[in-house]
């Protein structure tokens, strides 16, 4: 049975026991964290998991819906994570994947418009303020296709050789395989991303075959597939007729604190971004800042 997942640890949950020599697997708990590290090392381990070769951290929290609390461990966690997946130097683009009018959509958007912007902001200015190592940062909204008539890899690309970033991360809601990861999982991953997958709508890809500098993307798992609903609350899904498994493979469950889950985690996304892109300045500042 397939079932309809983003997250590269789930695909490890589904395969099992993946091959040693083509996807490495190591988990370490930090604080109030569990953070799983899943490298697929080559095409055959691509294969087997379903996913682009390369670096994916899952960094499992308590549920935003549950808990407003942002200066904790799990900050560090993910901050920490982030860091190790930024290049040392050079400008970043935070590009916010959604649309901010869906509300499970619109956690891309939303972190991006909580970035601590500072492209426009010259050195001296800086040094003035007291920040000596402000690091160069841009972050855009890109909207979908729908609105604006322009693919989202388009928008990127053109901010891309405009700007001239050494890389982008992007933000976008996810689609999971468990509730249970609904707004309590984060995943970053070096591969980018194909916007849209996880609800059967893909778009062109962000990566860095595509734009030409490293692509990191950073996501929250906001909505499940009807029929993964089905097996959580079954254990089954053998026995649905053909038409309603069709049927349900098409309908997108989201939680009823959805509003709630978005501001918090697209908040928490923002100041970990800050954080990971400014870790010279105490997170209390940069709560502030934006």
């Amino acid at each position: 049975m397939h079932f309809r997942t983003d997250l590269a640890l789930e695909r490890q949950e589904i395969c099992k026991n993946p091959n040693s020599e083509n996807v490495r697997v190591e988990t370490h708990v930090q604080e109030n964290s569990k953070i799983t590290e899943i490298e697929i090392l080559n095409r055959a381990g691509a294969e087997e998991l379903g996913k682009p070769q390369g670096k994916y951290v899952t960094v499992e929290i308590p549920e935003f819906s549950h808990d407003s609390e942002l200066l904790d461990g799990r900050l560090t966690a993910l901050s920490g994570e982030l860091q190790k997946l930024l290049p040392k130097d050079g400008g970043i683009l935070v590009a916010g994947l959604g649309n901010e009018n869906i509300t499970p959509d619109a956690l891309g958007p939303k972190t991006a418009r909580g970035v601590f912007a500072t492209r426009h902001i010259g050195k001296p200015l800086a040094k003035q303020l007291g920040f000596d190592n402000l690091r160069e940062v841009s972050a855009v909204t890109c909207g979908v296709l729908g609105q604006t008539g322009i693919e989202t890899a388009e928008t990127v690309r053109g901010i891309v050789n405009t700007v001239k970033p050494s890389a982008v991360v992007t933000v976008d809601a996810l689609a999971a395989r468990s509730l249970q990861r609904l707004g309590s999982t984060v995943q970053l991953t070096d591969t980018g991303i194909t916007p849209g997958s996880g609800v059967g709508n893909s778009r062109a890809r962000l990566d860095k075959e595509t734009l030409g500098i490293p692509v990191i993307a950073v996501g929250v798992p906001t909505v499940v597939d009807a029929v993964t609903l089905i097996h959580d609350f079954t254990g089954q899904v053998e026995n649905i007729e053909p038409q309603t498994e069709s049927a349900a493979r098409q309908m997108m469950v989201t939680p009823r604190e959805i509003d709630t889950l978005i501001r918090r985690a697209s908040r928490f996304l923002s100041l970990a971004l800050n954080c990971a892109l400014h870790p010279d300045i105490e997170p209390e500042i940069l709560l502030n800042i934006v």
